[in-house]
């Protein structure tokens, strides 16, 4: 994979950027003081960064999209000042993010192309209908969950299921009708592991340089799984989004009171809600696909 270039690495900061603040600034005082307008223009946002991937644009852009549409709006309606503070986190972040992916091919260039290079067939384009039908599909993913927790008091200490949520929306637009139910899954039961083992690990040895190891460790263990060679595996992701099920469920353990009872439970609470999560992401995949047929071929088994 290259290192992106200028224009590729801005991209990403203004999609990130684009969400969290668009969500805060426009979106965010319409959920407030007109809720009908707010809950259309949240319905439309969620449809637009879901079709936005689903027709051949970058996930990872559609991702953040969906990202900050999301944690803005269930955290915005709790608490203004938190939700700008998050913001102002995120972007810094993002800028910081993409210097460190800059450093990282700087360190560990692509290793040189061997004999004639070869051009990568292009991947097929989904048709509309089938991008149409892939975004709703998602929308019914997130979408009740963002209007729960709009308007659920308390809702800023669930962000991490937000997030969760979030990226099982691109998970589900991602994969094949027949597949995402099993990606699901499996993502978040590998994911859960790798948090559990990390989680005893930190419990017997509490250290950040131990948690950075072990963040490391865990992306290159994952990173085999989302890579092959120049391009991404076959599973990338169901390895991807496992690898951020257990950040998800791992960094926020960090913030809570260390050692003792406490941060246990709050820990395997997470877990629970993550697989409860799961379960539901699961389920709202299976009744859209059986009143809305995917019209595309199949492919026959024999």
């Amino acid at each position: 994979m290259k290192a992106p270039g200028l224009k590729g690495g801005l991209a990403f900061v203004i999609a990130l950027l684009a969400g969290i603040w668009f969500t805060t600034w426009l979106i965010l005082p319409f959920l407030t003081y007109q809720p009908a307008v707010g809950i259309l223009l949240l319905i439309a946002a969620c449809f637009w960064s879901f079709y936005y991937s689903a027709s051949g644009g970058s996930p990872i852009m559609g991702g953040f999209l969906t990202l900050g549409l999301a944690v803005v709006a269930a955290v915005g309606s709790d608490s203004i000042d938190q939700v700008v503070t998050i913001n102002k986190a995120l972007s810094l972040n993002a800028f910081l993010a993409v210097g460190f992916l800059w450093i990282a091919h700087a360190l560990f260039p692509d290793m040189p192309v061997e004999g004639p290079a070869q051009s990568r067939p292009a991947a097929e384009k989904p048709s509309r209908d089938e991008a149409i039908r892939s975004a709703w599909r998602s929308t019914v993913v997130v979408l009740p969950v963002i209007l729960f927790f709009l308007f659920y008091a308390g809702s800023s200490s669930y962000m991490v299921v937000m997030i969760k949520v979030a990226s099982m929306g691109q998970q589900a637009a991602a994969d094949k009708a027949r597949e995402a139910g099993k990606a699901l899954l499996a993502s978040t039961v590998i994911g859960g592991m790798g948090a559990v083992i990390m989680w005893n690990l930190l419990d017997s040895w509490p250290s950040l340089i131990i948690y950075v190891l072990l963040t490391a460790l865990g992306g290159l263990i994952m990173g085999r799984k989302i890579f092959k060679g120049k391009g991404m595996h076959p599973k990338a992701g169901v390895w991807s989004y496992a690898y951020l099920t257990m950040l998800v469920i791992i960094a926020p353990s960090l913030m809570d009171s260390p050692g003792g009872d406490a941060a246990g439970i709050k820990f395997y609470d997470r877990l629970t809600m993550m697989f409860w999560a799961t379960v539901y992401a699961m389920a709202a995949v299976s009744i859209f696909d059986a009143f809305w047929r995917s019209k595309a071929p199949q492919t026959v088994v024999e």
